[in-house]
């Protein structure tokens, strides 16, 4: 037999059966025949259908479910069923932050991923911002200058903020990486925020970051919005010593 007959040889692969199941709905969903509302017959007759057991069929329905792509509901007739979602869900959230909770992403990555989507949506953000959009994001900001306010919930109004503003550049998916990457590393940036000696004092100059912010976006300042992001965001890592997995000593 020649090398090239050898060469055209690949290893089979074993497919476990709720992975067959779950490759034939995506085939659907790429062919353009599920869409968001529809439902998948009931268990009992897909299983037939497919000519797979009930517990696989249940296996791959629960890891679609997991990943946001599906809901099952309880109970029979129009309100019961399995059900593709109209709305992105958290799922990819939760494997980037068990991702990164492993390590399989270094501080570095996680800091220049965010450097990239944080500059382009503030300079987007510029382009395409209305003013109930800047309204908006000023109404996070005074939600922020509250006295009682702890470093878990100062950090979520943080995050809104960021994600308001890849909102307002009317790209939903940016808008969705945004809040699933905040949301993976929102522990570790609690974390950061109470290990400090004092908080409140660093929240204060990340309040006045966001306003210069928010300034050069209502001012259609797009270079200028883009510089106050990445000093502000470098500004943070370095005073928080904040890695996207542990807190390190400053350097």
């Amino acid at each position: 037999m020649s090398s090239a007959s050898q060469s055209s040889w690949e290893p089979v692969r074993k497919v476990r059966t709720y992975e067959q199941v779950m490759a034939q709905i995506e085939q659907r969903m790429l062919d353009g025949l599920l869409a968001p509302g529809d439902r998948l017959p009931s268990e009992r007759e897909l299983s037939q259908l497919l000519g797979v057991s009930r517990p696989s069929l249940r296996e791959a329905l629960r890891v679609l479910e997991a990943l946001g792509i599906v809901e099952v509901r309880p109970g029979r007739g129009p309100e019961g069923g399995t059900v593709f979602v109209g709305h992105p869900g958290e799922g990819f959230a939760i494997l980037l932050k068990m991702q990164l909770a492993l390590g399989h992403f270094s501080g570095t990555d996680v800091l220049r991923t965010r450097l990239m989507l944080e500059e382009w949506a503030v300079a987007d953000a510029v382009r395409n911002a209305t003013g109930e959009d800047h309204e908006a994001l000023r109404g996070i900001l005074d939600q922020m200058d509250a006295a009682d306010l702890t470093a878990r919930d100062f950090n979520r109004l943080d995050t809104e903020f960021h994600v308001r503003i890849a909102e307002s550049t009317g790209n939903s998916l940016a808008s969705y990486l945004m809040s699933s990457l905040r949301t993976a590393i929102q522990r570790q940036m609690i974390d950061a925020y109470e290990q400090l000696a004092d908080w409140r004092a660093t929240a204060k100059t990340v309040r006045a970051e966001h306003r210069d912010i928010l300034r050069a976006i209502e001012e259609n300042d797009a270079s200028r919005a883009v510089e106050l992001v990445r000093d502000h965001i470098n500004d943070f890592y370095e005073i928080g010593s904040f890695t996207g997995g542990t807190a390190e000593p400053s350097r």
